[in-house]
């Protein structure tokens, strides 16, 4: 979430940027700047309170050695009105203090100068594409079709067995998901990320830290018994691991990497675009995670903008990439580039990645800080990028790589699946 003294400071700035996702932040903006001065002043009044009872509390020690009783008994009387004035001032600081916050939860994250206008995804603008789009023979078909055709997935057994967006990945359509797994892993580690494993499973504390929390609490699966949700992405535990920390400003950036299940409800989804592999409620991904010093963490964007790239081109995909509009732009983001590959056998691009920069946002919600040269804590850049989610990427490959023979496996890929074709 944003900064009080950031938004005190540059409130027209965020009203106009914010602006760009088209929101008018101006009456929440001034409702939290009169709630934050009033919290202050609270503070103030109740820091003086404070003080007035200790001085107070002294002297009626000094008094009573003095033998002076009954000066200290007034006294006495005083301090206790004191302390039901303090516990009055610590509930009204706490008062606004609570309110301060609900109103940061409402407003979304600066979007970066560099973000264009817009109300969806019609609106992005393609900054970059490569490869050709294939030409597919006149049987060709699409992902849900061949992964029939060569027992590669079963939808219905998964709907059997859960519901809807739910698969059972069958023979070699599991292998070719355990291959994409260790493909990505090691493209990333070779890259200088940490592997790591996290839970499937958050806390309420975890949500709230990148932002899931209180804005798509009915996106995720919640157990209810244990208060606990089921990850949407594992950026949300990787991020987390530094909640709470001062980290060391020599080991910046930190970069990891982690492959997990994912699940998402998708609530309001339907149509052509949840057929097949489109959109699942679990899917498997492979997340990179980066914690930055803050001067350090556009270059960083770029970096894992270049980095997605080489696993496209590796994977011999036809891809573009989006700078998406204000309003496709994530809550919690300050700039975010997606990726898309082109399905033959659908006509269209799918997204497979969308790589982001959140700046403070998500560190002012962990309290993930750095010490700056004077050694004062000061709050980490964040970012995150999907390196890759397996589903879509999935139906590119066998879509357009299928021929009248079989499914072409890429090279790079081949040498984890095994085969090169699947017949």
């Amino acid at each position: 979430m944003l900064q009080v003294p950031y938004i005190r400071e540059n409130k027209d700035l965020i009203i106009a940027r914010l602006k760009v996702r088209n929101m008018d932040a101006t009456d929440t903006l001034n409702k939290i700047i009169e709630a934050d001065k009033n919290r202050r002043e609270t503070q103030q009044k109740l820091d003086d309170v404070l003080a007035s009872s200790n001085a107070k509390a002294k002297e009626i020690g000094i008094l009573f050695k003095q033998g002076k009783g009954a000066e200290a008994n007034e006294l006495k009387q005083e301090t206790s009105q004191l302390k039901a004035t303090s516990k009055t001032l610590q509930e009204t600081f706490n008062t606004y203090s609570d309110e301060v916050k609900q109103l940061l939860y409402l407003v979304p994250n600066v979007p970066h100068e560099s973000v264009p206008e817009g109300k969806s995804d019609a609106d992005n603008v393609e900054i970059f594409s490569e490869g050709a789009l294939p030409t597919l023979h006149a049987d060709a078909q699409p992902h849900w079709e061949l992964t029939k055709k060569y027992d590669l997935i079963d939808f219905e057994l998964g709907v059997k067995i859960t519901g809807a967006g739910f698969p059972v990945y069958t023979g070699k359509g599991a292998r070719i998901q355990r291959a994409l797994a260790g493909f990505f892993l090691d493209q990333a580690t070779e890259k200088g990320y940490r592997e790591v494993q996290p839970p499937l499973l958050i806390n309420e504390a975890s949500g709230y830290g990148t932002g899931q929390l209180p804005d798509k609490e009915g996106q995720m699966y919640h157990s209810p018994v244990d208060d606990l949700y089921l990850i949407p992405t594992a950026e949300v535990p990787v991020t987390n691991m530094y909640r709470d920390v001062i980290v060391k400003t020599e080991d910046l950036p930190i970069k990891n990497t982690a492959y997990s299940q994912c699940f998402r409800r998708e609530a309001g989804s339907y149509g052509s675009d949840v057929r097949g592999l489109n959109r699942l409620h679990q899917f498997d991904k492979v997340e990179i995670v980066q914690i930055t010093h803050p001067s350090k963490s556009m270059a960083a964007l770029d970096e894992m903008v270049e980095y997605v790239k080489t696993l496209l081109q590796k994977l011999e995909l036809p891809f573009r990439i989006v700078r998406l509009c204000g309003g496709d732009l994530g809550f919690t983001s300050v700039l975010t580039y997606d990726f898309e590959v082109y399905s033959a056998a659908q006509e269209k691009w799918l997204e497979v990645s969308s790589i982001s920069n959140f700046e403070t946002f998500q560190a002012n919600r962990l309290k993930c800080r750095y010490r700056d040269e004077n050694n004062k804590p000061q709050l980490v850049h964040t970012l995150n990028g999907s390196a890759l989610a397996f589903p879509r990427i999935l139906a590119a490959l066998l879509e357009n790589n299928q021929t009248p023979e079989g499914i072409k496996i890429p090279k790079e890929l081949a040498k984890y699946t095994g085969f090169d074709i699947i017949k």
